[in-house]
Order: C-alpha cells, then sequence, then structure tokens
C-alpha cells in the first residue's frame, strides 16, 4: 500500500443508491444477455475488456443509440492496436443522438458571471439547430467540412456544433481568451470553412473585446468563407471591418425550424478536431470520430457517473479544454445541462455553490485546482448552502490530493460521490474514474474505465503492482483517435502513443494501482523527477507542500546539474509574505517528514505567478525548458506567458 492510500473509507453508497444506480440496471441486463454474473464491478472490468465485442454491444442498446444500422461486426482487427475497428458497418449521426428529446424542459441553462441567466428548453435547442443547420447548408458546408468556434461557453457554442455535426461536418474550438498566434497555430493547420465567434467575453467582473483579435486571425486564415457573430459582450466595434461577417440571428433567419435530415455516415465519420497542449511546439491536431466519442461518453455518463434523465449537470470548463465536449455530450442521456462562462471566484469564491444551490445541481464537475484554491480560500460550503440534490463531484485536470478528498467530504457534502476522474484531449474520455457502487477512499481513483484494458508497466513492459509505473492501455477502445489530422501514414499518431511499447498505448502518466484495484496518479511521466536515479511524481511534492497555509501554489521540476538532476522547487506565496531562511526551513521540513529525504528540493525560490495552459493546468515542461535555457516553442498555448519570465536566467539556478 501507498503512503497515499488509506484504510478509510470517506464514503459508501447506501443500499437504495445501489438499487436504483444505472450500473446496477446495466449488470442486470448483462447477465440476462451473456450469461454473465458479475458478483463485483472487478468481474464485470474483466468481461468487458474480455468480451468487448458483448461489452460494447450491451453499451450501444444501454444507452439507446440511434441509429440507421448497427451493422453486424462488433469490433473488426480486434488485436491491433492501433488499427481496431469497432461497429465497422454502423451509420450513425452524433448530433441526432443528443437531439432526441424535443419537449419543454430545460436543456440548458446558461449563466454568464452575474451578467445574464438565460434558459434553452430541448424544444428550442432542437429548432434553433434545425435553423442553423438549413444555414450552414446553404453556406456550402458538407460532411468533412471544418466548422471553427471561437467562442464562450455559451449555448450557441453548442447549438453551432450539434448543427454542423448534424451535417456531417467537424467541430472544433477554443476559448475567446485564447490570443491570434494561438489561434491560428490551431484552426491554422484544419482551415475552416466557417467561423463562430462572440463580439467579446465577461471574466472577473471585467469585460474583454473579440473582434479586433478576431479581426487578426481572419487576415491570416482565407479557408474562411462566412463568420457568425454572437452578440454577447456588447462590444461597440462595427462589424463592417470583419471580413464576411454576419449576426447569429441574420444568419438564420430565413430558415423556419423542421425536421432535421441528419447525415448518417460510417462509425469513426469525424466529428471533432482537439488540440495538444502545445506548449513544446505546434498543437497536435486530434481528430475524434462521432461513434467512438458518443458511445464512450454514454458509458461514463450513465454508468460511471449515473446521470439520469432530468439530471443536471455542471463542468467547470471552457470551449478549449475536451471537458466541454464531454459535458455537452450528457445531453445523449437526456440531462440538463448548466453552463457557465466567466470566473469561479467571481464575484465570489462560493459562486459555483450559489449555482449548484439555485439551480438543483445534480452533479459538479471541476478541476482538483479549483478544489484547492477553495480550501485555500476557506470556503465552507457544508455551513453556507444546502446542496440538497448534488450527488456527484468529478475532479480532473491534475491529481487530486488525500487533502482534496479531506476538503470535499468535510467542507462540501459528506454524502457525496467523490470521483476523481483522468484520461485526456487524447481519448476525448478517461481512463479511470468513478463507481457508483464501491467505496471512495481517501486519495485513490476509484476503478478503470468499463471497456478499459488499463495497467501500469514498469520500465521492463512488464505488468506491475506495488510500485509506480506507466499508464498504460493494453487493447483497443472506441474513442481512439480517428487520426491527426496532417499525418500521413500515421506517424506521429503511432509517435504519440506506441513507441515506448509497440501495440500498447502508453497515455504518459505516473502511475500506481493500489491494494482496493484503485490508481493513485503521481502526475506527467514525461515531468517525473529523478534525482539520483530514483523517480518521483510531481504530485507527491505538491501534496505536501500545497498544505502549508502560506504557499497558494507551487510548481516542481528536475534540474540537469553536476551529471545528475535536483529539485527545484518555485513557490506562490499569500499576498505580502516573502520566502526566507524559516519558511525555506519549515517547507523542507515538511516535505522530508512526509515522504523521503529524495523529495527535498535541492532549492527554493519565489515567484509571483505560475505559467498555466488555458485550462488552468500548470506547464513544467515549460518552466524546465525555461530553466535550461531553451526555447519555450509555443507560448500561445499559455494563459499566462509572461510568468515564465519569473524562472529565465536567475542567479539561484546557477549556484
Amino acid at each position: 500500500m501507498t503512503e497515499a492510500t488509506s484504510d478509510m473509507s470517506m464514503w459508501r453508497p447506501s443500499p437504495n443508491s445501489i438499487s436504483q444506480a444505472n450500473l446496477t440496471t446495466f449488470m442486470t441486463a448483462v447477465e440476462r444477455q451473456w450469461q454473465v454474473k458479475a458478483a463485483d464491478y472487478a468481474q464485470l472490468w474483466r468481461w468487458s475488456i474480455d468480451k468487448p465485442e458483448q461489452f460494447w454491444t450491451s453499451m450501444w442498446d444501454f444507452g439507446g443509440i440511434v441509429a440507421e444500422s448497427r451493422g453486424t461486426a462488433e469490433v473488426k482487427d480486434a488485436g491491433k492496436m492501433p488499427g481496431a475497428r469497432f461497429f465497422p458497418d454502423a451509420k450513425l449521426n452524433y448530433a441526432e443522438n443528443l437531439l432526441r428529446r424535443r419537449d419543454d424542459a430545460p436543456a440548458m441553462i446558461f449563466r454568464g458571471e452575474d451578467k445574464v441567466r438565460r434558459v434553452v428548453t430541448f424544444r428550442d435547442l432542437y429548432d434553433q439547430v434545425s435553423r442553423l443547420a438549413q444555414a450552414l447548408a446553404a453556406a456550402g458546408i458538407k460532411p468533412g467540412d471544418r466548422v471553427a468556434g471561437y467562442l464562450p461557453n455559451l449555448p450557441e457554442a453548442a447549438i453551432a456544433m450539434l448543427a454542423a455535426t448534424s451535417l456531417g461536418a467537424i467541430w472544433s474550438s477554443c476559448s475567446p481568451d485564447f490570443g491570434v498566434q494561438g489561434v491560428l497555430d490551431r484552426f491554422g493547420q484544419i482551415e475552416p470553412k466557417v467561423m463562430f465567434c462572440a463580439d467579446g467575453y465577461h471574466y472577473g467582473g471585467k469585460t474583454f473585446d473579440c473582434l479586433e483579435k478576431l479581426e487578426a486571425v481572419l487576415a491570416k486564415l482565407p479557408s474562411v468563407t462566412r463568420t457568425i457573430i454572437l452578440p454577447y459582450a456588447g462590444s461597440p466595434r462595427s462589424l463592417a471591418t470583419v471580413p464576411n461577417a454576419v449576426r447569429f440571428d441574420e444568419f438564420i433567419a430565413p430558415y423556419r425550424a423542421r425536421d432535421i435530415a441528419f447525415a448518417r455516415l460510417p462509425f469513426n465519420h469525424p466529428i471533432y478536431i482537439l488540440y495538444s497542449s502545445g506548449t513544446t511546439g505546434v498543437p497536435k491536431c486530434i481528430v475524434h470520430g462521432a461513434g467512438g466519442t458518443l458511445i464512450q461518453h454514454l458509458k461514463e455518463h450513465l454508468l460511471h457517473c449515473d446521470i439520469k434523465r432530468g439530471d443536471r449537470v455542471f463542468y467547470f470548463t471552457t470551449c478549449g479544454w475536451m471537458m466541454w465536449n464531454w459535458l455537452i455530450g450528457a445531453l445523449a442521456c437526456e440531462a440538463t445541462l448548466l453552463l457557465y462562462d466567466g470566473s469561479p471566484f467571481y464575484p465570489s469564491g462560493n459562486t459555483v455553490f450559489d449555482i449548484a444551490d439555485a439551480e438543483a445541481m445534480t452533479l459538479l464537475g471541476t478541476s482538483a485546482k479549483f478544489i484547492d484554491a477553495a480550501a485555500k480560500a476557506g470556503l465552507d460550503p457544508m455551513k453556507t448552502h444546502k446542496l440538497r440534490d448534488l450527488r456527484v463531484i468529478t475532479s480532473t485536470g491534475s491529481p487530486l490530493v488525500p487533502e482534496g478528498f479531506d476538503f470535499v467530504y468535510n467542507k462540501i457534502k459528506k454524502d457525496v460521490h467523490l470521483a476523481s476522474i483522468s484520461g485526456g484531449t487524447d481519448i476525448i474520455s478517461c481512463f479511470v474514474l468513478g463507481n457508483p457502487l464501491a467505496p471512495v477512499w481517501r486519495g485513490e481513483i476509484q476503478c478503470r474505465g468499463l471497456g478499459m484494458a488499463v495497467d501500469v508497466f514498469g520500465e521492463n513492459g512488464k505488468s506491475t503492482r506495488g510500485e509506480k509505473g506507466e499508464l498504460v492501455c493494453v487493447k483497443p477502445f472506441p474513442s481512439m483517435p480517428v487520426m491527426f489530422w496532417n499525418d500521413p501514414g500515421d506517424k506521429k499518431y503511432r509517435a504519440a502513443y506506441f513507441e515506448k511499447f509497440p501495440g500498447v498505448w502508453c497515455h504518459g502518466d505516473w502511475t500506481e494501482i493500489t491494494t482496493h484495484d484503485g490508481l493513485v496518479i503521481y502526475g506527467r511521466s514525461d515531468a517525473v523527477l529523478n534525482p539520483g536515479g530514483v523517480r518521483i511524481g510531481t504530485a507527491e511534492i505538491y501534496r505536501q507542500v500545497e498544505q502549508l497555509d502560506e504557499v497558494v501554489e507551487s510548481i516542481v521540476i528536475g534540474q540537469d546539474w553536476e551529471a545528475d538532476v535536483r529539485v527545484m522547487l518555485f513557490v506562490r506565496l499569500r499576498e505580502g509574505l516573502k520566502l526566507d531562511a524559516a519558511l525555506e526551513k519549515k517547507i523542507k521540513d515538511h516535505i522530508r517528514k512526509n515522504t523521503t529525504p529524495r523529495h527535498v528540493p535541492s532549492k527554493i525560490l519565489q515567484v509571483t505567478d505560475i505559467p498555466r495552459t488555458k485550462s488552468g493546468k500548470i506547464v513544467e515542461l515549460a518552466v524546465r525548458e525555461v530553466v535550461h535555457g531553451r526555447p519555450v516553442k509555443n507560448k500561445e498555448a499559455l494563459a499566462n506567458p509572461d510568468a515564465l519570465d519569473l524562472f529565465r536566467d536567475r542567479a539561484e539556478l546557477r549556484s
């Protein structure tokens, strides 16, 4: 057992919740259909990876996937990775499956900081998608064309995606805080025909104009033949200088709502292009297919998160993070989406919890960084909010440390299923996530996802237990990327995942499987520290440092030094504090006491900011490059690229 695990469960499902869980219903259906008697989750998981053709067929049926045909084959070339093909003869449309409900219940409830609240019913959603799809078709959009969104997390972002994919077009989006070059590094590679953009957005009580940046983007993006503007922030700028621009309402005005003629296309027909973080070069364009995305999200939403019809699902995300795609997919469960755009700490740190109470939120999705920030801010929602309807909290983006579990159960809600989940843009879903039928153990991710043959490999390429290693997936799954854009022969694709262990997906997370058959992730394996040949996950150090009240956040890297590696820790302290010898000693003593002497940094340096991606992830590799005097190739991927200067040419790094 690792130090991060515990024999103390923090939550156990009630007998009533177990009996009513979708996963219980699914297990009953599986037993009836395949005569599979799974006494517990571990047995169900083993069947799901040993018999993928049975499992994914059952998931198709349980999710009620709408299709022209499922075909007769479930998996072709099941032994090839990459190369396996799921439901190779199926014909379906992604948007059709998300628009199956057409009544007056709310499909989306949107809040934009304290500026606006809007409700879009399922009927309204279908009708607006219908009108926009007709307008896009009239503008020449056809299957395979790219449609881009440079948008806040507005209802219209989802409407535009659904309209585009209803026609068989491919949707790609990024958030409006991206700079001009960041947008061009992404959309410039995929050459969209149509682009959606808001006139501006709100963040932290301030309003930001988007039209000036949009003009600069379009000047270098000649593929765009139509630009559709969403009035949101009230920009005073004229649209006259924006090439081929039209307001959203004017674009759809000529068309009346009618039944949508969904283009039913092959299972692997592309619907999304997502992007790698791009902090070490131009982002990779990762293409995801309709069927794989749909069935994987249905599995995760229905079985692992227990989302039911009418539930109210929230994820704090922007349109530039894969969790936006994941959130929108919950429409296929006929759930209501709670959309939010802006700062989660405006006008106060309780904003998310205020929304939870006001909108009867059932699933609160956020990041480990938000949970840590809420704890640092001294929030106590258990005392200030009812959170009566909240059943599930999911956390992703970085490892959720044991103290994050403590905060959730001590300060947010005791009777809540806390699911730490992890996967990524690469698979538009999760490898490891929650199990509503099992206990939550402090510091652990509950389980490996159904249908996901996840394991941990040592350096010898063999499965290992009781020690840390590489998170791998040894069998194919439906949401593997269809391809990378502009990647002849799949060279970049294969190099990204299959170079370390041929025929095995190597995800790049430094991981351990626990005695509960759960998992602990210690950080990215390419950021693992290696002082004296001992491999240390960065999350092991963050956990200790960020327990200290003086430290707001930190970043740790390995610096090449005298034919070895030394651990360098940078800390952002509470306002008004300075790193002196006493505080440095306190930090080192705390790390040494709770880990090992190898974990203790050689040096601790104070910084006023820590660079992060647009989705809030700290960028250890970019900092490591700067510390070693190497260029960071794509600063546009960062939300605060100027922060890198705080790590450059510091005298302390040379001594």
